[in-house]
């Protein structure tokens, strides 16, 4: 293969099969590298719970982007981008392919368009936080960014919050920072994403938290309890609920099923970001890594 190529990013909810079909397709390419695109396997010791590969896989086939820093330390979309960036010209100055793969939509974009992401004011949002109104909110950023907000769906109060925070605490309107993410530029990546019917997902779901269970999910978390986790780490799903239940607040079958609807709920909503990608092609899962490859290769020009 030509390293010329365009890289193949393989996108997707959680629990579709992104990281299984990453390992087959750099098998098969032979000469491939994998970059996780997942904001929450850059942490180590959480590797059951966010499903990072295993070390037997990573010792086949080189991974980036996994066990960067510990759970306490902040991880920003903006360091993100800078390190995968890195990943990806390195492997490709050593004449490798890259594959990269994650479900954290985000991340992809602001690898995939190169995006101008704007400074943290952490005092300006611990402040905005305490406005536990929404609407408020809204209203408040119509004031100050008017195109910001017209970008924004008004019950989105994590990004509403992250555009007051750049627009107060920059003195610089947050749209001022580029096109936003309803923008989708030509791109130099072939972008994949798998595709389930709900039900098949939903019980897919189900199986691999029973096998992160029986992998010693829990003793990861009662491993990280004293440990402070930082606001980044501590989105990860699972932890808190099983935190909860070591604590003796909840049962183990009540943090299960919360895991559960979390994690469905997390799913519909990385399904609906990427659905409005339309520089994704979809493929009807379950697939095979020929028919990945072949999609990969049929997009080139």
């Amino acid at each position: 293969m030509s390293t010329a190529e365009k890289p193949l990013i393989i996108v997707g909810p959680t629990a579709s099969g992104k990281s299984t079909l990453a390992l087959e397709s750099a098998r098969k390419l032979g000469n491939a590298e994998i970059i996780s695109v997942d904001a929450m396997q850059v942490y180590s010791n959480m590797n059951i719970g966010t499903d990072t590969p295993t070390e037997i896989e990573q010792a086949e086939i080189p991974h980036h982007m996994i066990n960067l820093v510990e759970p306490s330390q902040e991880f920003t979309v903006a360091q993100f981008q800078a390190k995968a960036l890195a990943a990806l010209n390195d492997i490709r100055k050593r004449s490798r392919i890259p594959v990269l793969a994650g479900g954290s939509g985000l991340h992809m974009r602001a690898i995939v368009d190169g995006l101008n992401i704007p400074s943290r004011y952490p005092q300006v949002r611990e402040q905005l936080e305490t406005e536990p109104d929404t609407s408020t909110l809204y209203k408040r950023l119509l004031e100050v960014d008017p195109l910001a907000a017209s970008r924004i769906d008004s019950s989105n109060r994590r990004r509403m919050i992250r555009a007051l925070e750049v627009s107060l605490g920059s003195g610089k309107a947050f749209s001022s920072y580029g096109p936003g993410l309803n923008s989708y530029p030509s791109t130099s990546f072939v972008i994949v994403g798998l595709r389930w019917p709900l039900p098949a997902l939903d019980e897919r779901i189900a199986v691999r938290l029973e096998k992160q269970i029986a992998d010693g999910f829990l003793e990861e978390v009662r491993m990280l309890q004293d440990q402070k986790m930082s606001r980044t780490a501590s989105r990860a799903i699972g932890y808190r609920s099983l935190s909860a239940h070591l604590r003796g607040e909840i049962s183990l079958n009540e943090a299960l099923n919360s895991i559960l609807i979390r994690s469905r709920q997390f799913a519909r909503r990385q399904i609906r970001w990427f659905k409005r990608d339309p520089r994704i092609i979809w493929l009807d899962a379950p697939v095979s890594v020929g028919e990945l490859l072949d999609t990969w290769k049929a997009n080139q020009s």
